[in-house]
């Protein structure tokens, strides 16, 4: 009789070492996955704003463009109309 109790605590400890492990394990596991989420997300930051920034840069070149043109333009406009 106490054999088989000692037998039933020692099966009960081993479970709950078990089930410990497992627990742990897990925990490691979505520590994991929140980290790559993040990284994940960080990266898709820093590509997002790279890309803003580059479209702001390329928007601008346009407008100094347009205004160089327009400048142009004006003075073709005005040298134009005093030959005339």
């Amino acid at each position: 009789m106490e054999r088989i109790a000692l037998a039933a605590a020692r099966e009960a400890r081993n479970a709950l070492r078990e089930q410990a492990k497992l627990e742990e394990q897990a925990r490691i596991e979505a520590e994991v996955r929140e980290r790559d989420a993040a990284i994940a997300a960080s990266a898709t930051a820093g590509a997002d704003a790279r890309d803003q920034a580059d479209n702001k840069r390329v928007a601008r070149v346009l407008e100094d463009e347009a205004a160089r043109k327009a400048e142009r333009d004006r003075r073709y406009a005005n040298r134009k109309a005093r030959q005339a």
